[in-house]
């Protein structure tokens, strides 16, 4: 039903924002706001099928609790990003505090959280005309119901009260509105829209994390909406706990849960060296914990993707160890993702993982990579080459080019007080340079009086103690066939970038010199931000569509043209592999998951059995929301996952990340 619902949704929503955006300029102001008010429906009518597939799944108990230890930090931002510039367009007042007394992080499932928070809000904003609306969280010893199967045996429990000033709610009616489909103000003369689902929701979510949802109010004066959480959650049945909430259930008080490890971010003060390993493996996360404390980091454990990026933001820990294979994205994401954000892009990362992906890893900003040590002397080698990378010492880079005007140029451009910069004008010179001393970064003009850049990337291929420089070609001329051949095949077994563009020769050697971007003179951030927000990563990639339904492809096909991507499209599995094996210069795939025949299970796991297709970028797209569907899109094949209906932003920022460098 969720496939049949949302399918022609994607359509919908995708092609409306096309012509809201009226990126032709050929629409009249009228027909702009047409195609607003279509998209804004098609939203409005999403959010409905949401809600009724939440329900559904709530009552037939198959929605799962994913908990996992989140920051009030972290959580007061994403309120005051939601619901700041609702306040603001409605001239409200909204009052966000987050009392003295809270601990540093509850576990929780985020996602539900943020759902019930966003009701209740929604719902404030929403009834009140005048006054303000108010959110306080805090710690609570009492105010909900008498003996709560959880929260009378929990140590610590999370409040979250959400107050407004609204048309309040009638004593007979306030049980009323937490059932399904009902509202205070019903009947065929209500002032306010809505489905009367998101009460019923919030009272079903809070239950399934073990608290409950307490109401005052007073007509004519406002509401206080309270959810009281434990402050670790404690599993237990859904049908119990819908069915029973005050009779008493088992509890395991509140040691860390099993996947969670113990580490320093409590302890953490400024001025600390601090490491954030992201590890779903809690046993060989403790292994590079301990590791971590003997190196004299203070260490932070993420099992998950979104929560090492969230914690990397908060903490800007001094370096990084990432695995690749995380439950709720792949590592090369979360790479990825730090590398596109200026304030993390300086971080080193190194991969520590159970596949052998060096070359793609060093290419995309990693310090290093290494395969999972089954000795821990091999780790402890992994730290050491970590801790002697992050002490504090100036960067060198080796600016490789005959022509005096052009090498001034260069250092020019790349020159900041945080890096040293040599040059050598012949491949000779730069030889006796790079064997003399260390460097960390190499700029290589192809065209040396001496010999070709291509024999000097030979010889650095073949000493040992040379592999490992990342080394950026950089060229005014477009390389002929035969060159790009060579230059893929060094780049094999040494880290090779060939940009064409003072812009990207700057933004490539400030990933590979792990330069602090908000350091450097305003001027060359300036032109960093340009290079990231423009459309120069997706311009000219060629795109696979595979999807059985023409309506999507078109609608995906317009948006992605508008980008000048260069589209292509199946209509089923088959059809889909012979197109990737016609075309070399495929850059990403976009692969539905239901079809007909071949499923675009199948259809990823046919193609990642031939090996010239392993590293290809494919994104699932699946209108199904259940459980384990990224599990099983990443298992078959897939880089990333993203569900229907496709949101555009959230789209083309995916398709940067993996067409980025």
């Amino acid at each position: 039903m969720s496939h049949e619902l949302r399918t022609p949704l994607n359509s919908i929503l995708i092609l409306g924002q096309q012509l809201a955006d009226n990126g032709a300029g050929n629409l009249s102001a009228k027909q702009v706001d047409f195609a607003r008010n279509i998209h804004s429906s098609g939203s409005d009518l999403l959010n409905l099928i949401t809600d009724i597939l939440d329900l559904s799944k709530i009552e037939s108990g198959t929605v799962t609790v994913d908990a996992e230890e989140i920051s009030f930090i972290s959580l007061r931002d994403s309120v005051e990003r939601n619901f700041r510039h609702v306040a603001d367009a409605k001239s409200l007042p909204f009052q966000v505090e987050f009392t003295p007394d809270l601990p540093r992080m509850m576990s929780t499932d985020p996602k539900r959280l943020q759902q019930i928070l966003k009701n209740l809000l929604s719902n404030a904003f929403k009834f009140t005309g005048q006054g303000q609306v108010s959110v306080r969280v805090g710690t609570a010893k009492e105010g909900w119901t008498p003996g709560h199967s959880v929260l009378t045996r929990t140590p610590q429990v999370i409040t979250f009260a959400i107050t407004d000033t609204g048309i309040g709610i009638a004593p007979e009616k306030q049980k009323l509105i937490f059932e399904a489909f009902q509202q205070a103000d019903a009947g065929t003369s209500r002032k306010y829209g809505g489905t009367g689902l998101g009460l019923a929701i919030s009272r079903e979510l809070a239950t399934l994390l073990g608290g409950e949802i307490r109401l005052v109010s007073t007509p004519g004066q406002g509401s206080t909406f309270t959810l009281y959480l434990p402050q670790y959650y404690i599993e237990q049945s859904p049908e119990k706990a819908r069915a029973n909430p005050a009779a008493p259930v088992p509890l395991v008080l509140p040691a860390p849960r099993e996947d969670s490890v113990p580490d320093d971010r409590d302890e953490i003060q400024p001025g600390d060296q601090t490491l954030l390993i992201v590890e779903d493996d809690p046993h060989y996360g403790r292994v590079l914990l301990g590791l971590a404390r003997e190196k004299g980091f203070k260490g932070i454990v993420a099992n998950r993707g979104n929560a090492a990026l969230a914690l990397a933001r908060q903490f800007l820990p001094t370096a990084i160890t990432l695995d690749i294979f995380l439950p709720d994205m792949l590592g090369w994401t979360v790479l990825n993702n730090l590398k596109l954000n200026p304030l993390t892009r300086h971080i080193p990362v190194q991969i520590i993982s159970a596949e052998e992906e060096r070359s793609h890893a060093l290419t995309h900003g990693a310090f290093a990579s290494t395969v999972k040590p089954a000795t821990t002397e091999g780790l402890d080698q992994c730290f050491e080459r970590m801790k002697r990378f992050v002490e504090p010492h100036v960067k060198r880079l080796l600016v490789v080019e005959d022509n005096d005007i052009e090498r001034a140029s260069i250092v020019e451009l790349l020159q900041h007080d945080d890096i040293e910069i040599a040059t050598a004008s012949t491949g000779a010179e730069a030889l006796g340079k790079l064997m003399d001393r260390s460097f960390d970064c190499c700029v290589l003009d192809l065209r040396l009086p001496d010999m070709s850049g291509f024999e000097l990337l030979n010889q650095v291929q073949a000493d040992a103690t040379l592999r490992d420089i990342p080394i950026v070609v950089f060229t005014g001329k477009d390389l002929s066939p035969d060159e790009e051949k060579k230059l893929r095949t060094v780049a094999k077994s040494i880290l090779v970038k060939d940009v064409q563009s003072p812009e990207r020769l700057f933004d490539e050697t400030a990933l590979f010199l792990h330069r602090v971007v908000s350091e450097l003179p305003q001027a060359k951030q300036q032109m960093l931000d340009r290079l990231h927000a423009s459309n120069d990563t997706l311009r000219g990639r060629k795109v696979l569509i595979v999807d059985d339904d023409a309506r999507n492809i078109f609608a995906l096909t317009t948006m992605l043209e508008n980008q000048e991507m260069d589209v292509i499209s199946a209509t089923n599995g088959r059809q889909a592999i012979e197109l990737i094996q016609q075309q070399p210069d495929l850059g990403v795939v976009l692969m539905d998951i239901m079809m007909p025949e071949m499923d675009g299970y199948e259809t990823m796991r046919e193609i990642r059995k031939d090996p010239q297709f392993g590293a290809l970028p494919i994104l699932a797209l699946t209108a199904k929301a259940m459980k384990g569907d990224r599990e099983k899109c990443l298992a078959a094949g897939a880089s990333d996952y993203i569900a229907k209906p496709v949101n555009t932003n959230e789209l083309l920022s995916l398709l940067r990340v993996w067409l980025y460098r």
